[in-house]
């Protein structure tokens, strides 16, 4: 069998700071396959963004990564040297952020900064570089690309200047691409497009994915299989078409449920009681115990470990039907 893309086991990533250990991430578990778009939900505050900047060394001091693995192609992430880093990062591992502004130079033309990124990690001349960066506008759908290279960030949309980042990030046709929340900032019609054509891109390119987002409904559309992450762990994990037919752990019934549904007209939409735990002093037990509704006396006494409970399908719930 072939080796995954990327494999995350037992990773913890603490932050010191005076008033205590933020446990911000506390053992993920995770995989990612060639060419396989893997969703990350869940609230905020739950760990998401720090597992993605920890797949990329990028937590700085009071941060860091305590102990686990973060294999890409099999090689261990967490004993590269930040030399080492900074060849993988860009060229093997590339992430879209989600405000297109705080990520773009905007002192330098947008097509300038694509350029840099190819003529680093692929040792190509300026001139190459910009008739690649060129058909990398034209592959993200950019009208008039060789126009469009000579402008700074402030004279795009946000839809544009998020297929710009689109453009760079698969610039050097990475083997795990990050997105984290790309379209939160987008009206929804420029979300559609954008999610549309990030699709058709990873498809073609071959490109793995790991999609952060809150947004149920872009897994949907979007993802292959999906994680739902609670307190900075996985709760459950599946295919998505699985998970959304059969939620079993409560808390990914809980994010389901707060959908709304437009068959039933309602007053209020039902929602998870209570807030994601503090990290610093954390509740015994299931870290979610506190706010489900299932909770059993073994919940707060005993963390459970993830349980096999279909095909692909796996769950960390006392109450699991394991």
């Amino acid at each position: 069998m072939d080796l995954p893309i990327l494999s995350v086991k037992g990773l913890h990533t603490y932050f010191y700071t005076y008033e205590g250990v933020v446990k911000a991430v506390r053992g993920v578990d995770f995989s990612i396959r060639k060419g396989e778009t893997l969703g990350l939900v869940g609230e905020t505050g739950c760990g998401k963004s720090v597992t993605a900047l920890s797949i990329f060394r990028l937590i700085r001091p009071p941060g860091r990564i305590v102990k686990g693995e973060i294999r890409l192609k099999g090689e261990n992430l967490v004993a590269k040297t930040e030399e080492e880093m900074m060849q993988i990062r860009g060229n093997r591992i590339t992430m879209i952020f989600q405000e297109p502004m705080t990520s773009l130079n905007p002192v330098f033309r947008v097509g300038e900064q694509i350029a840099w990124v190819i003529m680093l990690h692929q040792k190509k001349s300026a001139k190459d570089a910009m008739a690649l960066t060129v058909e990398m506008l034209r592959k993200v759908k950019i009208p008039q690309p060789e126009v469009v290279s000579e402008l700074y960030p402030h004279e795009l949309s946000g839809g544009m200047r998020q297929r710009i980042l689109t453009a760079m990030a698969l610039s050097c046709s990475p083997d795990l691409t990050v997105c984290d929340e790309p379209t939160t900032y987008l009206d929804t019609t420029t979300q559609a497009e954008v999610l549309e054509l990030l699709g058709d891109l990873m498809k073609k390119s071959g490109s793995s994915t790991l999609y952060i987002t809150h947004n149920l409904g872009v897994v949907a559309h979007i993802c292959d299989r999906m994680a739902v992450m609670y307190a900075g762990k996985i709760v459950e994990v599946g295919k998505t078409r699985q998970v959304f037919k059969d939620p079993v752990h409560p808390y990914t019934q809980g994010l389901f449920n707060a959908l709304p549904n437009p068959q039933k007209r309602t007053a209020e939409l039902p929602s998870i009681p209570g807030l994601v735990p503090n990290m610093i002093d954390t509740p015994s037990g299931c870290l979610f115990h506190p706010r489900c509704s299932k909770a059993k006396e073994i919940c707060s006494e005993k963390e459970p470990a993830q349980v096999t409970v279909g095909e692909d399908h796996e769950v960390a719930c006392w109450m699991s039907p394991s």
